[in-house]
């Protein structure tokens, strides 16, 4: 470190490696003059070492040593560099290392804070408590010992506090350290490291001090104490850090007061961690000796907060009499006060002397401590005396509390509202049960303004208690979430965290398009870029409407950019707009960094409870992709699982309380989520869970069947499929319109999750098309017609169209089309490959070839209708959507296939090639099956089970390749010493291994004992020329034991464990290999719902209508409803409340566990403990009031009976207050 660095004071440089840099900062003190100590025959110096301990210059002048009677550590000691500093190991204390550092009285405290945050990494304080007392054990008692433990240590935990004491083993500094173990073991072991323990001692007090010397640095230094007596002068290893104090003094005490007291007011002046305030210093006096009046008197001239332990003894004694029984001036008669001021002081110091000689009968310099306690006394006001037999240990953290903001307020009187400042504190502390008790409990009436900037305190720093404290107590959401507000949130949001460190790379992507931008910072269009990127193509984009960036949504990806760059760079006037769902936009932001319970609550807040969920979840699902940390990765997904649960609960409540209004949560389009519907959702987030609700799986089934009755046989639709006028018969029921509408306004949920199945439709695709055709009143969709008025208000339709629409409009109906005629097309392929494939032309090919060559052509037509029809922006984004679907991919690779063997056959010389291609082809045809039959209960979660078990096959055929490439070369090699032939060699080295697995083991050609009767050769030349070597007999042994162990490791190792892979898979995808099924049936679902009626190859007709009329097929609209007005009001507010059934639910069920119940019993009994203390309390105010009565009755009494002009012979009498009455609020 430069000495340019040391003079400014910061500590710029600081190496973990490296710390040669701490000793040309940090200094020692060593005596330089040899004051005789009176008491010791010359031997002893006044520092406290020894004289032949002194340096020679210490010693060479005589006279001016003669002629200095009063050693002092300024004058007489001189600074060099530290030679103690590093990490402290105590020897067989099995703790973690602490830290230490050697440093002179006179050290700048900033370089101090600064190595304790930068180097040492200690917790940034949001509270400092620093505590003085007694330093010999028997002078703390028992109850003292337990308010250190259930009340400070307890708050410091809970408020991120540091504890600055003694630090050594002796008094109160071991009686802190062992009720930080005390607590950590009683509560858990995390507790521990929250604990900040800071000890400053002086150095020349702590025993076997030398063991820690080392200029270079100890990393760690091993601290050893021989047969350490209990109250010793011994490091404690309960401390986290050391600051061993050196003034040149040996064995003396106090050399570290001066220090400690800088370093407190200096961190005082420091911002916490939220950098909302300076950080709060509280000094704490426990029992204590006359000697520590110097250390009160300064802190308190810094106007440092002082907490006295009434009842502990010594010096907490003294000040609380002082504070509690003594008055400035006795009572006097009017005028004479001027004249008797000097007399008063003197009566004052009189009695304060006598207060000294009752708690301190043996002090010797009287007329100094009788002015630094009168100095004490002058600032009483930064005193508080704490009672804990009245207060109680629990209440701890409230007194700590209540003193720091009298003291504030004090301090600022006029200026800050005190409850503000004391609100601060609780939020800064995260006590948000201080903060109901005494701030939230009517009695002040807090307005927006007081608590705007708690609430963002509270939001930044993950505190949702507060939150949903403010939001009860009169803050308005509306009114408190701009743009710009939501803009510092996402700014605030950590680097370390997975969606901090997505948006700071859309925003360098911003800075390097705009180098010249300094004040980039994250803006909404980075926070609508990245929610884009996680939801995809599920909702329109966040943050693009006119109200906010003014970006045109359906313009490209780069215009886009370059006009909200635009809107950046000028005035921003958006960010001072209000949120339009402020609850939303804040529940995002809480899910982005997996904040669980800020999520949580905003959702609760939130509209559209089913949705909101499902989009936390897709958010969730995705970032868990990006994320690298395991532990991370987990947390995410068990929080989206979570949400997935919870909408999967709400939709419960709304499903069992009616029905037909949740089949409208699921296919409406929504404006918070920009037309995105919960299916469509729920499918994007990979919700299992969620599609497997008896709701879904209805609506779905209703929608499948259409207006036919569930439950049909399938022979019925083929047939009529066949014969279509047979759909005007009874051969298939249908619904009554009458009876359909008068379920579709009655609608109950079905009695068991069987029956769901088999219930009756509410919707179908007639509703639905229905529906998009009424654009007058869109909220109506699913009406009830008034008696005699037909449905949606239009009129009848003839029976025979209706009846056909009804018919072919079920995509069951276009299902089992697709279905009879895709076996009649495979049946076509195979005849054609084995009965009617011609030569190539002029020879061929056949009629029913070129039949076949049209179907498929109509297959084709449909894949690029169903790609075009995909709903993205551009036609590039519509392929990639297109090409997410396996079975899309299954399809192309099918088309493909036979367009190349169409092309290869009709050519003579690659006729072989593309007949052999045709029929790998259909086996890719034949496949495409399994998609088919996907649909069926049965069958569908065995494809499912299918699917995971060829997944583990290709891990078990990498082992399986591996031994048999092992076998197989070494097999060959040892059997062949020669063999340049390719195929031979491929055969035997692979195939003929992997026969030896099913049992096909030629013995004479391995065992080269048995007779082989083909014709081989040894002649290199022969042998060149295709023919046959001879096997090698040399290692017939070998090759035998190879044999043996090839066998048993792949018939037995290999197979079984392929065995036991599978039947793990069965056993894991059965227990929810329906959950799987229901998930996947929606995909078939929506693919024959959007479909033409027609299957190929009648489906060009369908095509060619498109194509003329140019308008797309109302089948586009599936699953999506469009609902305003009073009818969406209507539902929203249903789903509200059914949401907050919900909540009271699980609000029952959590008040109904032991945990709770044992903490409300608790909460019980504290709060009887608190009225009985309250009693007491006011029983000692009104003992305390009635002496006073009566002492001052009888003064006036003595004054009467004398003269006018003499003086009273007694003083006047003072009201003894309460002990903990200063701790009371200022009404």
């Amino acid at each position: 470190m430069s000495q340019e660095d040391i003079e400014r004071g910061g500590v710029t440089v600081m190496q973990e490696t490296d710390p040669s840099w701490i000793p040309h900062l940090f200094k020692k003190r060593v005596c330089t003059t040899f004051v005789e100590d009176s008491f010791s025959n010359g031997g002893l110096c006044q520092c406290g070492s020894m004289r032949d301990t002194h340096p020679s210059g210490a010693l060479g002048d005589n006279f001016s040593t003669a002629i200095v009677s009063h050693w002092d550590s300024t004058q007489h000691s001189c600074e060099q560099p530290t030679d103690a500093f590093g990490e402290l190991e105590f020897a067989g204390a099995g703790k973690r290392h602490s830290y230490f550092l050697r440093l002179s009285s006179t050290t700048d405290p900033s370089w101090v804070f600064n190595i304790m945050r930068e180097h040492w990494k200690l917790a940034h304080p949001n509270l400092v408590v620093s505590v003085f007392g007694g330093e010999k054990r028997s002078e703390v008692k028992t109850w003292v010992q337990e308010v250190l433990r259930q009340g400070l240590v307890k708050a410091a935990q809970s408020t991120g506090a540091w504890i600055i004491s003694w630090g050594l083993r002796e008094g109160l500094g071991r009686c802190i350290g062992e009720a930080v173990r005390d607590y950590a073991t009683a509560t858990s072991s995390v507790t521990l490291s929250k604990v900040v323990l800071i000890g400053i001692a002086p150095w020349g007090l702590v025993k076997d001090h030398q063991q820690l010397v080392n200029p270079e640095g100890s990393f760690p230094a091993k601290y050893f104490v021989k047969n350490a007596a209990r109250n010793s002068c011994s490091l404690d290893n309960s401390y986290k850090a050391f600051l061993l104090v050196d003034d040149g003094t040996i064995g003396r005490k106090g050399g570290e007061v001066g220090f400690r007291a800088r370093l407190e007011e200096y961190i005082s002046r420091q911002r916490t961690d939220s950098a909302s305030f300076d950080i709060p210093v509280l000094n704490m006096l426990i029992s204590g000796e006359a000697s520590m009046l110097e250390a009160l008197d300064i802190s308190l001239k810094n106007s440092m907060p002082w907490l006295v332990l009434a009842g502990s003894g010594g010096l907490a004694n003294l000040v609380c009499d002082i504070v509690e029984n003594m008055q400035s001036a006795p009572m006097t008669s009017t005028g004479g006060a001027e004249k008797e001021e000097g007399t008063h002081n003197m009566e004052l110091r009189e009695r304060l002397a006598e207060k000294i000689m009752k708690y301190f009968p043996s002090e010797r310099e009287m007329d100094k401590l009788v002015d630094k306690v009168l100095s004490v006394y002058q600032n009483k006001d930064l005193i508080s005396i704490y009672d804990a037999e009245q207060e109680g240990s629990d209440d701890f953290d409230t007194v700590m509390l209540k003193v720091l903001v009298q003291a504030n307020k004090k301090q600022v009187s006029g200026i800050t509202n005190p409850h503000a400042d004391e609100l601060r504190l609780a939020v800064t502390w995260n006590r948000v049960d201080i903060a109901k008790s005494e701030l939230f409990n009517g009695n002040i009436d807090w307005k927006y303004d007081d608590l705007k900037d708690f609430m963002t305190d509270a939001l930044m720093n993950n505190k949702p208690q507060f939150v949903r404290l403010f939001i009860d107590h009169g803050l308005n959401i509306l009114s408190y979430l701009t743009y710009g507000q939501l803009e510092d949130l996402y700014d605030s949001i950590s680097d370390n965290c997975q969606a901090g460190k997505l948006l700071q790379q859309i925003l360098n992507e911003r800075k390097d398009e705009f180098s010249n931008d300094k004040k980039c910072r994250i803006s909404l269009y980075e926070v609508s870029q990245l929610l884009e990127n996680l939801l995809g193509e599920v909702c329109q984009p966040f943050y693009m409407s006119k109200r906010c960036l003014d970006v045109n949504t359906n313009s490209t990806k780069r215009k886009a950019f370059k006009k909200a760059c635009q809107v950046l760079q000028g005035e921003c006037s958006y960010r001072k707009s209000l949120c339009e769902h402020p609850w939303l936009c804040l529940f995002i932001w809480a899910v982005l960094q997996n904040h669980s319970e800020m999520a949580i609550f905003c959702w609760e807040m939130c509209g559209e409870s089913v949705l909101t969920a499902l989009g936390g979840c897709k958010l969730l699902r995705e970032l868990s992709k990006e994320e690298i940390e395991t532990e991370a990765k987990i947390s995410i997904k068990e929080m989206a699982m979570k949400l997935e649960n919870m909408a999967h609960d709400v939709f419960s409540m709304c499903y069992q309380t009616k029905a037909s209004d949740s089949y409208k949560l699921l296919i409406r389009k929504s404006n918070m989520w920009g037309d995105a519907t919960c299916l469509k959702m729920a499918i994007a987030a990979d919700a299992r869970v969620f599609f497997s609700h008896d709701g879904v799986q209805s609506l779905l089934s209703q929608i499948w069947w259409g207006d036919m009755e569930r439950g049909t046989e399938l022979w019925k639709l083929a047939l009529t499929l066949i014969i279509p006028p047979l759909c005007y018969t009874n051969l298939i029921k249908f619904r009554n319109e009458e009876i359909a509408e008068r379920e579709k306004s009655l609608m109950v949920p079905p009695p068991s999750a069987t029956d769901c199945h088999y219930g009756e439709t509410v919707f179908s695709f007639n509703d639905i098309k229905q529906h998009s055709e009424a654009e007058q009143d869109v909220s109506n969709n699913i009406r009830r017609p008034t008696k005699g008025t037909p449905a949606y208000g239009k009129p009848k339709q003839p029976f025979l169209l209706s009846r056909w629409r009804q018919f072919w409009y079920a995509p069951v109906t276009t299902f089992i089309g697709n279905v009879l005629m895709y076996f009649l097309f495979l049946i076509l392929y195979a005849y054609v490959l084995l009965v009617d494939f011609k030569p190539p032309p002029p020879d061929g090919p056949a009629p029913s070839e070129y039949v076949l060559y049209f179907w498929v052509f109509t297959m084709m037509c449909e894949e690029i209708r169903e790609a075009i029809t995909m709903e993205s922006k551009t036609f590039a984004q519509r392929l990639m959507v297109y090409a997410q679907d396996k079975w899309n991919k299954f399809d192309v690779l099918a088309i493909s296939l036979f367009i190349a063997g169409l092309c290869c056959r009709m050519f003579s010389w690659s006729y072989n090639m593309g007949r052999g291609i045709l029929c790998m082809d259909y086996m890719v045809f034949t496949l495409r099956l399994i998609h088919i039959f996907a649909i069926h209960r049965q069958l569908g979660p065995q494809i499912i089970i299918l699917g995971k078990m060829i997944k583990d096959a290709f891990f078990f055929l990498f082992f399986l390749a591996v031994f048999l490439i092992a076998y197989g070369v070494a097999n060959q090699a040892l059997l062949y010493t020669y063999d340049p032939s390719p195929e031979r060699t491929f055969r035997r080295v692979l195939y003929r291994p992997y026969l030896h697995i099913f049992g096909h083991i030629p013995v004479e050609e391995i065992d080269t004992d048995k007779y082989w009767d083909r014709d081989c050769t040894d002649n290199l030349t022969l042998i060149n020329e295709g023919k046959e070597p001879c096997r090698d007999t040399s290692h017939n042994w070998l090759v035998v034991i190879l044999l043996v162990i090839f066998l048993l490791v792949t018939n037995i190792l290999l197979v079984n464990l392929l065995i036991a892979t599978f039947s793990y898979t069965f056993s894991k995808v059965q227990e929810c290999s329906d959950t799987y099924w229901k998930f996947q049936r929606y995909n078939l679902i929506v693919e024959y719902h959007s479909r033409p009626n027609l299957a190929p190859p009648f489906i060009i007709l369908s095509h060619i209508n498109n194509f003329i009329c140019k308008e797309p097929s109302t089948k586009i609209h599936h699953f999506a409803i469009q609902i305003k007005g009073r009818e969406a009001n209507k539902l929203v507010k249903w789903e509200n409340l059914q949401k907050e059934n919900f909540l009271a639910v699980e609000g029952k069920k959590q008040r109904g566990t032991d945990s709770e119940r044992l903490k409300r019993t608790s909460a019980k009994v504290d709060g009887v403990l608190k009225q009985v203390r309250d009693v007491d309390r006011r029983l000692q105010s009104l003992e305390a009031e009635m002496e006073f009565c009566t002492s001052s009755l009888q003064w006036i009494m003595d004054t009467l009976s004398q003269s006018s002009t003499a003086k009273g012979a007694k003083a006047q009498p003072t009201c003894k207050v309460v002990v903990s009455a200063s701790l009371d609020r200022e009404k």
